[in-house]
C-alpha cells in the first residue's frame, strides 16, 4: 500500500471511528459502568433511525434534531428498561448476567421482529442536505454524513464526561461500579443511581440511531451487525471510560479501513474481534481501564 493510499485510509478510518464511537458511549455506561449485559444497545440504536425515518416523514425534522427530541423518551425507556431488569434478575442473585444477557437477548429480538412488522424488511433512509455532500481537502475527499456523526460523537462524549466529572448522580455513577455498599453509605440509593445512569446511557442511543440512518440506510436486522464491534470498543477501551471509547473507536475505525483497502479486504468484519480477543489476552483492564 502506497503512502498516499495509507493516508487516504487512515483519514476514512478516523471519520468511521467517530461513527462507532458514538454508537458505543452508550454501551461505555451501561455495561462498562453499571454492568448490565447490554447486547440489545444495537437494537434500540435502530428504533432510534427509524424513530428519526418516522419523525422527518410526519413533520420534515433534520435527522439529528429529531434523534436530540427522541432523547427524552429514550431516557424514559431507559429508566423502564432497568427497572424491569433489576426486580427481575439483579435483584434476584449472582447469576445476574448470565439471565439477564438471556433477557437482553430476547428484547433485540422482540425489537427486530417489531421493526419488520412495522416497517417492512426493505432499506429506508433519510433526506438531509449534507447527505451525499463532500468536503474537499485538495485531493481528498471527506463526506459531510461521516463529518456529522463523527462531530455528534465528540459532542456526546464531551457532554457525558461532563456529567460523569461534574454532577453528583455522574460521580454517584462511577462510584457504584467501585463499591455499591459504599455508596449506599454515603446516602445514595445504588438502584436509583443505575436507574438513571442507564437512562442516559439509553438517551443517547437516540441519538447515535439518527447518526445510524445518516451514515446509510437502515434495515430491521442491521444491529447484528454493530454487536460484536460496539462491546469489542468497550472493551478495548476499558470498562466504562469514555474518553476511551472514542479513541478504541477511531483505533477500530482506522484498522477496518486500512484493511478494507488492502488484499484481504474480506477479513475486515473480523478485525473488532482479532481486536478483542488480543486485548483480552494482554491487556484485559483495556487501553485505558484500571
Amino acid at each position: 500500500m502506497d503512502l498516499e493510499l495509507l493516508l487516504d485510509a487512515t483519514v476514512a478510518g478516523l471519520l468511521l471511528g467517530g461513527f462507532y464511537a458514538a454508537l458505543s458511549i452508550g454501551l461505555a455506561i451501561a455495561f462498562g459502568l453499571l454492568d448490565v449485559p447490554h447486547i440489545a444497545h444495537p437494537a434500540f440504536a435502530l428504533v432510534g433511525a427509524y424513530g428519526a425515518i418516522t419523525l422527518q416523514g410526519m413533520f420534515g425534522l433534520d435527522p439529528v434534531l429529531a434523534g436530540v427530541i427522541l432523547a427524552a423518551p429514550f431516557y424514559l425507556l431507559g429508566v423502564a428498561t432497568y427497572r424491569f431488569y433489576h426486580a427481575t434478575f439483579e435483584s434476584r442473585g449472582s447469576d445476574a448476567g448470565l439471565r439477564g444477557l438471556a433477557f437482553f437477548f430476547g428484547v433485540a429480538f422482540i425489537l427486530e421482529v417489531g421493526l419488520i412488522l412495522v416497517f417492512g424488511i426493505d432499506q429506508v433512509g433519510v433526506r438531509a442536505p449534507y447527505i451525499g455532500q463532500a468536503l474537499w481537502l485538495g485531493e481528498m475527499r471527506l463526506p459531510m454524513r461521516l463529518l456529522v456523526a463523527g462531530g455528534c460523537a465528540l459532542l456526546m462524549a464531551a457532554l457525558l464526561i461532563l456529567w460523569l466529572k461534574r454532577s453528583f448522580t455522574g460521580r454517584a455513577a462511577q462510584a457504584v461500579a467501585q463499591d455499591e455498599t459504599a455508596l449506599a453509605l454515603v446516602g445514595a440509593d445504588p438502584v436509583k443511581v443505575k436507574q438513571v445512569a442507564f437512562g442516559v446511557a439509553t438517551a443517547t442511543v437516540a441519538v447515535s440511531g439518527a447518526l445510524l440512518v445518516i451514515v446509510g440506510p437502515v434495515e430491521p436486522n442491521m444491529a447484528r451487525i454493530y454487536i460484536g464491534k460496539v462491546f469489542a470498543i468497550v472493551v478495548l477501551a476499558g470498562l466504562g471510560s469514555v474518553p476511551g471509547t472514542v479513541f478504541a473507536a477511531m483505533i477500530l475505525g482506522v484498522s477496518e479501513s486500512i484493511m478494507l483497502s488492502g488484499p484481504a479486504a474480506s477479513w475486515t468484519p473480523a478485525v473488532a474481534f482479532g481486536l478483542l480477543l488480543a486485548v483480552l489476552a494482554f491487556r484485559p483492564q483495556g487501553l485505558f481501564g484500571r
